[in-house]
């Protein structure tokens, strides 16, 4: 397995697995958001970066969606990965563990202090690989909705 970032060969496989992220957490299929994810995170916008898990047959196993954030309270930056998913033929093969390692190699060569990411309370398959990576934080959530005028 390798490790890379995301190249415009990887859209195909990438958005493959996208969709899969997205049904896994239970939203709506929408071509629109994979394509712009896509476009996001193959031309580096927003600061994203695309990480892939290539397999020898150069099939694309697994991704990463890192993006950066400034952390006033520290004067430092981080990287929040957004987005980690594994083809369910891969999964228990080492494929978030090395994505993950990669998120902290990239971390350390940018000079960042931090990657932080959020999951869901029950996706305790995941939590058992993050758990071995990183320490849970206290700090809980929230979302909240723009003001319409």
């Amino acid at each position: 397995m390798q490790i890379r970032t995301v190249t415009p060969a990887d859209e195909s496989d990438w958005s493959d697995l996208y969709r899969g992220y997205r049904a896994f957490y239970a939203l709506p299929d929408d071509d629109t958001a994979v394509l712009t994810t896509w476009s996001w995170v193959s031309r580096g916008e927003h600061g994203l970066t695309g990480l892939v898990a290539v397999d020898d047959a150069q099939r694309v196993i697994g991704l990463a969606n890192l993006r950066r954030f400034a952390r006033p309270s520290s004067a430092s930056t981080g990287l929040y990965l957004d987005d980690l998913f594994t083809a369910a033929d891969a999964r228990g093969q080492g494929v978030a563990t090395a994505l993950l390692q990669e998120a902290a190699a990239l971390a350390g060569r940018e000079g960042a202090t931090v990657v932080r990411w959020i999951t869901a309370a029950d996706n305790s398959r995941a939590r058992q690989v993050y758990d071995r990576s990183a320490v849970a934080t206290p700090w809980v959530t929230y979302d909240m909705r723009p003001a319409l005028d």
